[in-house]
Formats: structure tokens, sequence, C-alpha cells
């Protein structure tokens, strides 16, 4: 098990790059993560929804993603609730306290998954949530310390050097555990290093003098990887790096207090003709080409703070001088006429104006749509699309009468299509329910294309993210003493 000192330690990316190895080496692996708090998810083979992170290491390992991988995922929609997830599917929303007292039903599921994973699987890298040294959560605990004692699993501590303080992060978090979870923890790894190792040198020594548990390991800082984010937004800008003086088109997308499945634009971060931004509480709308309204975990909280934050005048001034938008999911409700709530699904009751601009209105369920799906995109010539749905409600009007796509009715691509989103009748506005909209590289050339990028070149993304999987795997053969790992946690 993988536990981190912090919250994006590199947790996620170790264990991806572990279960790349470990399929190198021909073991059948599975990665796992009990409980997962986020609002980046992905769309199982059986029908489910988990952590994005764990769809990411599935494919590091080489296999379906399937619910059994994350078997409960918090979804939050506010600052101390969230939807509960269990075994791909929402049972409900809890307060934290509430679900600090859910938590042993939730436990029976972690328990009961990772039971099936060990009978079909020959190695397991488990990944731990936020830090072990959370001592106010111990009592219950089902993501960390909680989890290893009780199916009785080998720890691994990583800490980012990168933050500053790595010796206090490793010796705090050690101090703050029970003697019993101390011994279970059978060394350190130190992540996103740069500088010279030498100068380090002194402190490892230190650290294994003090603490009698091994360095494993010291990674180095990887620049340029492109992996799904488990939930955190990327820090800095992407600043286009087109040759040759090929066109950059300006890309900006609000940072919803609730954003989620931020992972569609990982595709135009890494597409060199883009330059991409998110904008942040208390910015002002920049000047752009294309503005993307990204998907919400809590739509009417989301528009209000779009308002509040001068969003609607500047969309709207946007659009007057030529300029393009898209809205997916729950960017895709906020365009129409209304959102209505009526069973408190993401809050309280209730409805809001939405922004006006196509002619539909939608209406929050309980019932969640979960779905894989591949289609065409309606712009002109049939272009491939393939991406996932995961919404709550159902959206009416005339404007979908000017579908955004035509999806197959099932995944065998028959000839059998339905109709999603809707396209402005002046063009300018595209909104859909289909997440992993730029995923597809045609696709992905094709939008750009429609929002002004005459020469958009087509970006091989999933190529990129196997590349990165492979660099991810070659740096840790590298920089991890692999036989002190595996000799130290069998």
């Amino acid at each position: 098990m993988i536990q981190g000192t912090t919250s994006d330690a590199g947790k996620s990316t170790l264990v991806a790059g572990l279960c790349r190895l470990a399929r190198r080496a021909g073991v059948k692996v599975a990665p796992f993560k009990p409980q997962n708090m986020a609002l980046n998810s992905a769309v199982t083979v059986d029908g489910g929804e988990i952590g994005r992170a764990q769809a990411l290491q599935a494919v590091a390992a080489g296999i379906d993603a399937h619910t059994d991988l994350n078997p409960v995922l918090l979804k939050p929609t506010s600052d101390r609730g969230a939807q509960v997830i269990i075994h791909g599917k929402a049972r409900m929303n809890l307060d934290a306290r509430a679900y600090h007292d859910y938590k042993p039903v939730a436990f029976e599921a972690v328990l009961a998954s990772y039971a099936r994973l060990q009978a079909a699987y020959d190695t397991i890298f488990v990944e731990g949530a936020g830090s072990p040294a959370e001592v106010n959560l111990r009592d219950r605990d089902i993501a960390n310390m909680g989890f290893a004692e009780a199916v009785d699993c080998p720890v691994v501590l990583v800490a980012d050097i990168d933050r500053g303080g790595v010796f206090a992060h490793l010796t705090g978090t050690l101090a703050c555990l029970s003697p019993g979870e101390q011994a279970r923890v059978r060394g350190f790894i130190i992540n996103r290093f740069r500088g010279d190792i030498g100068l380090l040198k002194p402190g490892l020594d230190w650290l294994e003098a003090r603490t009698g548990k091994p360095v494993l390991g010291v990674v180095p800082y990887l620049h340029g990887l492109t992996l799904d984010a488990e939930d955190m937004l990327p820090r800095d800008p992407h600043a286009a790096h087109a040759a040759d003086g090929a066109a950059v088109l300006r890309v900006v997308v609000p940072a919803l207090p609730h954003i989620s499945n931020h992972t569609d634009f990982d595709a135009l971060r890494a597409h060199p003709q883009v330059e991409f931004s998110y904008v942040r509480t208390g910015t002002a709308p920049p000047p752009a080409d294309l503005v993307i309204l990204p998907g919400s975990k809590n739509v009417q909280a989301d528009l209000a703070w779009l308002r509040s934050q001068g969003w609607e005048d500047a969309l709207r001034r946007h659009l007057r001088y030529g300029g393009h938008v898209i809205g997916i999911c729950g960017g895709m409700q906020m365009l129409g006429h209304e959102v209505a709530d009526p069973q408190g699904v993401e809050g309280a009751p209730g409805s809001v104006a939405g922004l006006g601009w196509l002619d539909y209105s939608t209406t929050l369920t309980q019932a969640k749509t979960l779905k894989n799906v591949t289609g065409r995109l309606a712009l002109g010539d049939p272009v491939p699309v393939k991406g996932y749905e995961i919404h709550m409600g159902e959206t009416e009007g005339p404007a979908l009468a000017r579908p955004a796509l035509q999806l197959n009715v099932d995944r065998t691509e028959t000839t059998a299509t339905r109709p999603d989103g809707a396209i402005s009748a002046d063009g300018q506005i595209f909104a859909t329910y289909l997440h992993g909209l730029f995923d597809t590289p045609e696709a992905c050339s094709a939008m750009l294309a429609w929002a002004g990028l005459a020469d958009a070149r087509h970006l091989a993304y999933p190529a990129l993210r196997e590349a990165s999987l492979d660099r991810l795997a070659d740096t840790l053969a590298a920089h991890l003493d692999l036989p002190k790992l595996f000799g130290a946690i069998r």
C-alpha cells in the first residue's frame, strides 16, 4: 500500500508506474483505492463510476476499469457534504458527520471488493487517501491504516520534496501513527526531487538512522507527463508551443468551485496550438477564442459563482464579437433557460434561471446516467468521437432538434444512433453531455477548427498518455531500489 504524507504527494502516480512495471514483468496486477474523494471520475465496463486515477492505473496495468478498483467514491457537493458512491452506484448524499457514522457499512463494500481482487490477481498495489497522520479520522478509518491493519498490508510512505519540509513530513507522519502502524511502514519514497542528489544524501542517512526504515528511492521531478489528474486542477497555464508560425487558439475554462471531470481538457492542454488557462476566483474573464463551461457537481451554486465573477456579461460580449462557447455536462445545463432541482439532488430544492442561450431546460433527478459511448460529431463531415456520460438530470427543449452529436445506441457501432446535445442556430454554441470530447484526435481537430483554428493538427492524446506511463515506469525502474522495495514488503 502506497500512503502519502499529504494529498498530492504522488500516490496515484506511483501506483500507476508500479502497475506498468508489474505488467511489463508479466504479473497479473490490479490497482486498488478503498476510498476516494474526487470530482474526476470514469465509467467502468460494468456500468459503474470510479475515481479517474484508478481508471488511469487500470490502463497502466493493462486491465479494464471496473468498480472493484475503487469501491467507495465520494463526490463533494459542498464544503461539508458529498454524494456517496458504493460499488459504482450513487447511494445517497451525506454530510461529513453522517458519513463518518456510515463508514462501517462502506468498509464492508471495501473488503468485499478487495477479496474479489485477491482471488483474480497476483499482485495488488493499494493507494491510500490524503494522509494516515489525520489522527482525528483514525476512528473508523477505511482509507489508510484502518484498511492496512484489517487486511495485514505492508505500507510504503511517499513524500513530495518539492513542497519543502520533506523530512518533517516523513518523521512527523510516522510520529502520529501507533506503534503497530509504525511497524507496518516498511520504508520511504521521496518524490519530485530536483537538484544534486549528493546534497540530499546526508538527509537520507539521517532519516534512516532516526527511523530505522530504509529510503527505497528518490524519484526525480518529471516534467511534461500527460496523465489524468485525480482531482486537483493543474497549477500552471499551458502556453502554446506551435512551430513554423502555426495559428494558435486561446481557450479558457472558468474554474468552477465544484468543477468535475476537468480531465476533459487534458488533450487541449497538451495541444501545441492551444493556449489554455483556467480562470480562478477573483480573476476577470480574459479575451479568448473559445470558452468552455465544464462539468459541475453543483450546477446551481456554480451558476451563482459565474454570475458573481462577471462571466455572464463576459460571455454575452464574447458571443457578440463572434467567439465560440462549449458547454459540457453541467456546463450544457447552464446554457439553457432553467436548471430545476425539485428533489434537492445537489442542494436545497428549487430552480434557477440558466444563461438562456439555448432553448431547453433541465430537471435534475436522482437517477444517474453512466455510459461509455461512441458516435459522430454533427459538424459537417461525420467525425468519430468516443467518451462517456456521467450526469444526473434530463434536458428537454426545441434546441435539441439541432444535436451536437449522434451517439451509437450501443457500443457495437451499429447504424442505430441517438442525438445528444445542441448547436445554436448561429453555430457559435456547442452543448453536449459527452465527457472526453477532445480525447479522440479527429474530434479534437474538428472541434478546434469549428472554434476558429483552421489548420488544427491532430494530437494523438491516448498515445501521449501511453508514452507518459512508459516514461514513468522507466523512471521508477531507474530510481527505486526495486529489490529492496519488494523485499521490504514481503
